[in-house]
């Protein structure tokens, strides 16, 4: 874990009274100062540039207590040795000359406070085209891009962590709305953190014509139909292997599996997710409808005017049995369904089937067995390379190759690499056995080559 390698006092300059200017100091030191250079930087350099960065603070802002020199020159060294001793810098001698770097694990920990610094948004759109086209890549060619798979499965982690980031972002604005109690505060709150950083940045992509979750049918598909697919499986599962991520074929096999299922959740598990923000951005419509609703002013001379035309119209009595009718009906509201607020409509559910049981073909399974019994055969190992050569030698110091019969293509795959015994396997075979050209040729019927003369090494 990064916390157990981390200095116990890392955190004490990102907690003391200056740690707005320790952050910005480390900020500005990751990306101007350590950003470029490859070697180590001189410690009076690193000195004037923390000089130069902190001219432009007030002593409050970098004191940390009463002991903060005030002199600029020794204010310096004092914010020099704060980090140094926090375990952000190292400090080491090359040549007798001090040279600073940023410390290994706090770097990791800086880049990341530096992305956060940085605010960088999420695009649906990209991240749900970069699990499509990885998961595409992985199925297409799963030879050589089984790679193309685990990152999938990690991009489509990362889209579903944002997602449910959106939400409890969207919860945490609507709470500290529901708690203001000045209305004007309320609404500032609203339309500068919800509807500005969410509904515009965020929400609004998933409701526009250019959905990004229309490619999710394809990911669903793709996905759905590796699974199904034991040929893919084992591809993928070989080259897994082969490439190191799995210490056997059935913990790769696993692993393929258990990636294709993680994408296939949560991009069949999205309307959950997306249902929760759905609710969040109803819920706050209506309350800030009503209260803009009910905010408004009463117009206390518009209520005169109606009182007193009411008590006109009482006072007339019965004069106004012959009067015409109104244009407008007394008895039913002027106000039609069409200009009564309408909740926004539930998303409609998208159809999906139930994956079916996957029972392997008794042919697939035969077919495979097939190939790797093939594979063995024509395999040539150094355990196989020396019973050939102990059968044909015997007790005999050496024997040519026009001696050697071949009897059957067992025979024939290693006889083919007899003339190489003394650079296969990086050399091992070299030091038992010595290979040396002869004049003629070797013509048994099934190769036809320069004839050699294989001989036990002395010692």
């Amino acid at each position: 874990m990064l916390f157990t390698r981390l200095s116990d006092d890392l955190f004490r300059p990102l907690a003391s009274p200056s740690r707005a200017f320790n952050a910005a100091l480390l900020l500005h030191l990751h990306a101007k100062i350590f950003a470029d250079i490859v070697e180590p930087l001189r410690k009076s350099e690193l000195i004037a540039e923390i000089g130069d960065f902190s001219a432009a603070f007030s002593q409050s802002d970098i004191a940390d207590d009463e002991t903060t020199p005030v002199d600029p020159v020794e204010r310096r060294s004092a914010i020099y040795r704060r980090l140094l001793d926090a375990g952000w810098l190292v400090e080491r001698r090359e040549r007798y000359l001090p040279v600073v770097e940023f410390d290994p694990e706090a770097r990791i920990l800086i880049e990341e406070l530096a992305r956060l610094d940085r605010g960088e948004n999420r695009s649906y759109g990209g991240a749900v085209l970069e699990v499509l086209g990885s998961l595409e890549s992985a199925i297409s060619n799963p030879t050589d891009r089984s790679e193309a798979l685990v990152n999938a499965a990690k991009a489509s982690r990362a889209f579903l962590g944002h997602l449910r980031s959106l939400a409890g972002s969207m919860r945490k604005v609507e709470e500290r709305i529901l708690r203001e109690d000045d209305q004007r505060a309320a609404f500032r709150l609203y339309f500068d953190e919800f509807v500005a950083r969410h509904l515009v940045s965020d929400y609004r992509t998933l409701h526009t014509r250019l959905n990004p979750f229309r490619f999710r049918s394809g990911i669903v598909r793709e996905a759905g139909r590796a699974l199904r697919d034991a040929l893919t499986i084992r591809a993928l599962s070989e080259a897994g292997l082969r490439e190191g991520r799995a210490p056997d074929l059935a913990a790769a096999e696993r692993a393929v599996r258990g990636d294709l299922a993680e994408i296939l959740g949560v991009f069949e598990g999205l309307d959950r997710h997306l249902d929760a923000v759905a609710d969040i951005v109803a819920r706050l419509e209506r309350r800030i409808a009503a209260a803009l609703r009910y905010m408004d002013h009463r117009d206390s001379d518009r209520i005169e005017r109606v009182a007193a035309a009411l008590r006109a119209l009482g006072a007339a009595g019965p004069s106004l049995a012959d009067a015409p009718a109104p244009p407008v009906s007394l008895t039913r509201a002027p106000i039609g369904d069409s200009h009564l607020y309408a909740p926004r409509l539930a998303r409609r559910a998208i159809l999906s089937e139930p994956l079916p049981e996957i029972r392997l073909d008794p042919a697939v399974e035969a077919f495979i067995a097939a190939k790797d019994a093939f594979r063995q055969r024509v395999a040539v190992t150094e355990e196989r390379m020396v019973g050939f050569v102990e059968g044909k030698l015997g007790s005999a110091p050496a024997i040519r190759g026009s001696q050697i019969p071949v009897t059957d293509v067992d025979d024939f795959v290693v006889f083919q690499r007899l003339r190489e015994i003394d650079v296969l396997f990086d050399g091992a075979l070299g030091e038992r056995y010595r290979l040396s050209r002869l004049e003629g040729r070797v013509s048994n019927g099934w190769l036809d080559c320069p004839d050699f003369l294989l001989e036990r090494a002395e010692g």
